[in-house]
């Protein structure tokens, strides 16, 4: 035989407890759809075949996971009819190699971990194993039937056993590794004479154990690892088990949260050492945190990478931004894509930068708008100075040097540059290049009129 790995993740369900026209699998939790969640873990296992069964939105289906996972090539299979797990995995046999074993997961069971899938595998290669767990409560979900020898004799699911199978507290999880050769034999022999009328995958395992196969049951690490979703208030539940868990860990980096329940992370979070996250902040995409990193509240903070010893005050947006080391931020400032700021470089409050490199040491306090431009070294800008970057049609660069100085609510209309050491005073309209060590003034020259009568309201 050999040890070739597929993949078949049943996804055609509707979810209709989900109230909502997108398909059950396309929920997000943690900022990712629940399938997603399950291709990003089989990628991690070196998997020859990925074949996802579909039904309910299926075009919807198909074009978020083919546009996210190009990489992970996706066997796409139609199940027409909602004829049970069995049936679901059936429909799979003509794309599914007749040798190597397959996986059978779930695209509303999200986490699973690549170490119990990994497990799973190697259990029992040359036959069947599968997920099971022990549970205090385990009403409405098949119970692992033993021999009295502690082997797994059947799966009874719960309308079809009997008052003493219904006290068994060893559940199914329904997630299976099985050779290949197994399922080409069993699915088809598959019937639906049962309380349900469906034709239910657990009886492979009555046939395999006639056929005298043995089944390896293992437990997943965490019970989550098995939870489904059907409607919002369990996806809701796993949403906080998993940021939980994901909190935990951070903490056990050696992160300190303001409150561990309070906190979001949507996708990856790398850490240094000695590093506060206060209340609200949600992470998402990939994200890195040098040591000595404080973040306030409210901060929303996506695909960026911040360097050592930063303060981001409260209520900032970083989105595609790298801040370098001893930089401060906010509160409420927003960095669009592609904003970099250097090293000890300030961004204050209410300021918006989109595109624009600060550099060493430079301050934008309050109030501005900086995009398209280039900021060298020491530079200040003062409150309300714009870059005007966009003519209607075209976006054009503005370059401020060295050591220049712009005063408060200044326009740099661009193209335009300011040059080293330069001085603009506030108020100005800068539509030229500005000399280095120039003072540029754009502004028209104040008028006043002695003893003006001020306008006073007319008698009725």
């Amino acid at each position: 035989m050999t040890n070739s790995l597929s993949v078949i993740i049943l996804a055609a369900g509707k979810g209709t407890r989900m109230q909502s026209a997108k398909p059950k699998v396309l929920q997000t939790l943690a900022g990712k759809p629940l399938l997603g969640h399950v291709l990003d873990t089989c990628d991690e296992l070196t998997v020859t075949k990925t074949i996802v069964v579909y039904g309910f939105g299926g075009d919807q289906v198909q074009t978020a996971m083919d546009s996210q996972y190009a990489h992970l090539p996706i066997t796409w299979v139609a199940q027409t009819e909602q004829l049970g797990t069995g049936h679901a995995v059936k429909v799979a046999l003509e794309q599914l190699p007749k040798d190597g074993q397959s996986l059978i997961l779930y695209g509303d069971v999200p986490l699973v971990s690549c170490q119990t899938l990994a497990t799973l595998q190697t259990a029992n290669i040359d036959g069947m194993s599968m997920l099971t767990l022990t549970v205090d409560n385990p009403f409405g979900l098949g119970r692992i039937k033993r021999d009295a020898s502690g082997n797994v004799e059947a799966i009874v699911e719960q309308k079809d056993a009997s008052t003493d199978e219904q006290r068994i507290k060893e559940i199914n999880s329904g997630i299976y590794c099985v050779d290949n050769a197994l399922l080409h034999k069993y699915l088809p022999e598959l019937s639906n004479d049962n309380a349900q009328q469906e034709y239910y995958l657990t009886d492979i395992v009555k046939m395999a154990v006639a056929d005298g196969v043995t089944i390896a049951a293992i437990e997943p690490e965490h019970t989550f690892e098995i939870e489904g979703v059907n409607n919002r208030q369990q996806l809701a539940s796993l949403e906080r088990t998993w940021q939980n868990k994901l909190v935990a860990d951070l903490q056990e980096d050696g992160v300190q949260f303001a409150d561990p329940t309070r906190v979001d992370i949507r996708g990856t979070l790398s850490v240094g050492q000695d590093v506060f996250v206060d209340v609200g902040v949600v992470f998402e995409g990939d994200c890195t945190l040098g040591d000595n990193v404080y973040i306030e509240a409210g901060c929303v903070i996506k695909n960026t990478q911040i360097g050592n010893a930063c303060h981001i005050k409260p209520y900032c947006v970083l989105d595609r931004a790298e801040v370098g080391a001893g930089v401060d931020v906010g509160p409420f400032a927003n960095l669009r894509p592609d904003t970099v700021l250097s090293d000890n470089s300030k961004v204050g409050n209410f300021v918006e930068i989109k595109k624009s490199t600060i550099g060493h040491g430079s301050k934008v306090n309050h109030l501005s708008y900086v995009g398209d431009a280039t900021v060298g070294t020491d530079v200040n800008i003062g409150a309300g100075v714009i870059t005007c970057n966009y003519d209607g049609v075209n976006k054009s660069q503005t370059i401020i040097n060295n050591n220049a100085f712009v005063g408060s609510n200044v326009s740099l209309v661009a193209p335009v540059t300011v040059g080293d050491t330069a001085v603009v005073a506030a108020g100005s309209v800068i539509t030229e290049d500005v000399d280095s060590n120039a003072l540029a003034l754009g502004r028209a020259r104040q008028v006043q009129k002695a003893d003006f009568q001020r306008p006073t309201k007319k008698s009725k």
